[in-house]
């Protein structure tokens, strides 16, 4: 990716790293730049491995007006630019799902035909054409960049960008060992919010809106919340309350796993909860602190134990607390989040569909034992926004993002005004972006990426690009 020219500057630039402009947020010229410039180089997560099964088994993802079909051929996963080589149309249609292994892919306005490995099989009227025209290697689908990590597709509409490896940085590691790949989706849920893609996502790079957004979180564990965001202390403290013994405290504790677990399932998943609610009057020691922290060793040690005796092959999350500790929410640059707790994963990816509205998409995720799989599930279930049906949590996010929406066109406010120590993530994937936008190296962008692993709730950086 070559460096623009100086001479063009890009609009409402981060130029201090805790004031983010606010027309970055709905300004056309900007969107369009972040259009052509961001997501043509990023890798975009554009399927689940779970839900190409067998050879032949093909799913379409679409962003921008860009389509590709994923597929699974005899050799492994392909993708593919989902365009006739004849006169350009789709061969699959937009959110489309199916298996071609007999028929391959047939356009439907001259009925060209592609197997699976993208290879041209039929032309109707062959000799009405020029012999280059039908030249094997030009008539191929053209491949798309992919890469398998952490149970899904990740495709790439740039050759030249650093693998996806090199690009999410460390992070990757750890989600890896925490058996990502091994999860399965129950269910899928999807809703287009009139919101710049940008301002939805920042409702869950910072946990430090939970004590407003989500007050049956901030009731059920005080103490957990303020002692990260609300002493002047800075958050030293215990996250128990002095005044409630060691017993209701654990009770707590476990309302609070319950509440988080509400709708939400990967989350922290029923099963777990029930594991915890059966250690509710373990022996613990007298000290609170130290009280605490041995029954969360013993409620991740018998989540391992139980759930991996009913034959899910879950990690061993003390062990993994230790080797390789993960946030509460994980992003992956530049539309795709994780929130992982013990065994289960929440997961949610947002695409832009204009300046101010974009699809928000949720998954649950967990592990089976082995002949337990679901069927996996091909289409989200779509709602309406304001919807009852989805879980409370994001039903809460949702209720602010919108109305944040129309905040950020007021009149005087110019910019959005970040704490340097927990609100860091949004600075940072914000000046990551402007980096695109600029043409920088993509070598320098890759390494900056790599400090949004593990920055959730986290501080500022300096970037050299």
């Amino acid at each position: 990716m070559a460096e623009a020219d100086p001479k063009l500057p890009i609009p409402f630039k981060v130029v201090e790293a805790d004031r983010i402009p606010s027309q970055r947020y709905y300004d056309e010229a900007f969107y369009k730049l972040e259009c052509e410039n961001l997501w043509p180089h990023v890798w975009q997560m554009a399927c689940r491995t779970e839900q190409l099964p067998n050879v032949g088994d093909w799913i379409e993802y679409s962003n921008l007006g860009q389509s590709v079909i994923v597929v699974r051929t005899s050799k492994g996963i392909r993708a593919f630019h989902n365009a006739c080589r004849h006169r350009g149309l789709p061969l699959t249609e937009a959110g489309g799902h199916g298996n071609c292994k007999t028929a391959g892919f047939i356009c439907p306005f001259h009925g060209w035909r592609w197997n699976i490995e993208g290879k041209n099989t039929f032309v109707y009227g062959r000799h009405l054409f020029e012999e280059r025209q039908l030249d094997e290697a030009d008539l191929a689908l053209r491949p798309c960049r992919h890469e398998e990590a952490i149970g899904c597709v990740f495709i790439n509409f740039d050759d030249d960008a650093p693998s996806f490896a090199d690009t999410i940085g460390p992070v990757l590691g750890r989600l890896e060992k925490r058996g990502h790949s091994n999860q399965r989706a129950e269910w899928w849920y999807a809703t287009e919010l009139p919101a710049n893609w940008k301002t939805a996502m920042e409702a869950f790079m910072e946990g430090y809106h939970v004590m407003r957004t989500h007050p049956q979180l901030q009731q059920a564990a005080p103490m957990l919340y303020n002692m990260m965001y609300g002493m002047d202390t800075g958050g030293i403290g215990v996250p128990m309350n002095p005044n409630l013994s060691i017993k209701d405290n654990i009770q707590a504790q476990i309302k609070h796993l319950g509440l988080l677990s509400e709708g939400m399932s990967g989350m922290v998943h029923e099963k777990e909860v029930a594991i915890a609610r059966q250690l509710a009057d373990v022996p613990l020691p007298e000290d609170p602190q130290q009280a605490l922290m041995t029954w969360f060793g013993i409620v991740q040690h018998q989540i391992h134990e139980q759930l991996t005796a009913r034959g899910e092959n879950v990690p061993d999350l003390n062990a993994l607390a230790v080797s390789d500790p993960l946030n509460a929410v994980e992003f992956l640059f530049p539309h795709y989040f994780l929130l992982p707790f013990f065994t289960s994963t929440s997961a949610y990816r947002i695409r832009p569909t204009g300046p101010e509205s974009c699809i928000f998409e949720i998954w649950s995720l967990t592990h089976f034992a082995p002949g337990e799989d679901p069927e996996p599930v091909m289409e989200p279930t779509v709602l309406p926004y304001d919807s009852d049906l989805f879980p409370p949590i994001p039903r809460q996010d949702y209720s602010n993002i919108p109305i944040q929406q129309k905040g950020l066109h007021a009149k005087g406010f110019d910019f959005m005004r970040l704490s340097s120590t927990i609100e860091g993530l949004i600075s940072n994937y914000n000046r990551i972006i402007d980096g695109h936008l600029e043409g920088k190296p993509a070598d320098r962008l890759a390494s900056a990426t790599h400090t949004l692993g593990g920055n959730f709730d986290g501080r500022i950086h300096d970037y050299d690009f």
